[in-house]
């Protein structure tokens, strides 16, 4: 009987913001609390992270740590999911090594995803393998715990697909052995990619435009109040527009009905504010800090939540620990049944050392 299984992570490369939120993180809890689902890992991508971060070893050292407790400030429970850190889990080096046999060279620049990132990070001429690799490895994480759903934004559709593409490579040459995953992506199609706080189209920690989950209220508010929004509403009295404003599309976020009738009475709901700034006279310092009430209430436990973890750090690490132990187990068996399926695992192979011995002793007549 198949099974449901869920496999999800971050590189640790900084605190986790908002967009990884309400892009991933948010969803997460949800799938974890549905009871839906047989198993649900959480990776914490290190080895991916020092793809292109090999220089600076102690960045990726330190976040580990930073991601964690997101993580369980944001209501991930270590007793409902598994939450391991790729390094230490060596088989997924070895099942990369054998996928890289089954993917070319053209095929991995072809990766739209890959193509962006490098753009991105200026690598041009050169490009570290590693990271035009990084898809080999995704399909590593991915099929070394039998992941059937994988929680992404959009951006990352072009990776799983070259995951499946490994997948029935593998197992049309191999036999079946390896499960092909689904992607799934955000319900509100608003989360699927936040745009950064200077209306640039992500938030990046790398663009210094986010707001951290573990921001301090006076923080979140001074990002938010200085937040891009329609260059031509330059008076309360002007039509703004609110198609790809960034404050609006935080409201489409995060905001429901509810919180107009706490923070913002004048208005029933998200249409009647979004027709009133598009009539004028509506001033964005108004929307701003109805925007800062709503993140201020929604991250207001995360944030305590994380400061109480802060102070058990060895607790943190033993749940890691525990959970890379588990995710060793299972990668460990997926490992055994690839090699198992390309005739290499010799010293469990008793046909093949009965084949050798009548071989040679053939040869000796």
């Amino acid at each position: 009987m198949s099974k449901d299984i869920v496999l999800t992570g971050d590189r640790p490369t900084g605190k986790l913001h908002l967009g990884h939120y309400v892009g991933s993180l948010k969803r997460r809890v949800e799938l974890q609390n549905s009871g839906k689902y047989d198993q649900i890992y959480i990776e914490i991508a290190d080895a991916q992270a020092l793809s292109d971060n090999a220089h600076d070893v102690e960045k990726i050292r330190q976040n580990v740590i930073e991601v964690a407790l997101d993580y369980l400030a944001c209501g991930i429970d270590p007793k409902k999911s598994t939450i391991f850190v790729q390094s230490q889990v060596s088989e997924l080096c070895e099942l990369t090594f054998y996928y890289l046999n089954l993917v070319t060279l053209a095929r991995l620049q072809r990766n739209p995803t890959i193509k962006e990132e490098i753009k991105h990070r200026k690598f041009e001429n050169s490009i570290p393998t590693g990271f035009l690799t990084y898809p080999i490895s995704q399909a590593a994480d991915i099929t070394a715990f039998n992941a059937t759903i994988i929680p992404v934004g959009d951006d990352q559709l072009p990776m799983i697909e070259q995951t499946r593409e490994i997948v029935r490579s593998f197992n049309n040459l191999y036999g079946e052995t390896l499960v092909e995953p689904t992607a799934v992506l955000p319900e509100n199609e608003t989360c699927m990619r936040l745009p950064g706080l200077d209306g640039k189209a992500k938030m990046s920690k790398s663009l210094n435009n986010c707001i951290y989950l573990a921001d301090e209220p006076e923080v979140i508010e001074k990002k938010i109040m200085g937040m891009f929004t329609d260059p031509n509403h330059l008076k309360v009295s002007d039509p703004g527009v609110v198609e790809n404003n960034p404050v609006f599309i935080y409201l489409d976020a995060f905001c429901n009905d509810e919180h107009f009738s706490k923070y913002l009475p004048e208005y029933k709901n998200l249409d009647e504010l979004k027709d009133h700034y598009r009539k004028g006279g509506l001033g964005d310092v108004k929307v701003k800090r109805f925007l800062n009430s709503i993140i201020q209430e929604e991250l207001a436990p995360i944030r305590e939540r994380r400061k109480e973890l802060e102070q058990h750090i060895p607790e943190v690490y033993k749940i890691l620990y525990e959970g890379s132990q588990k995710a060793i187990e299972v990668a460990s068996q997926t490992l055994n049944n690839v090699k198992e399926a390309m005739g290499i695992n010799y010293f469990n192979d008793k046909d093949l050392i009965d084949s050798q011995i009548d071989r040679f002793t053939n040869e000796k007549k």
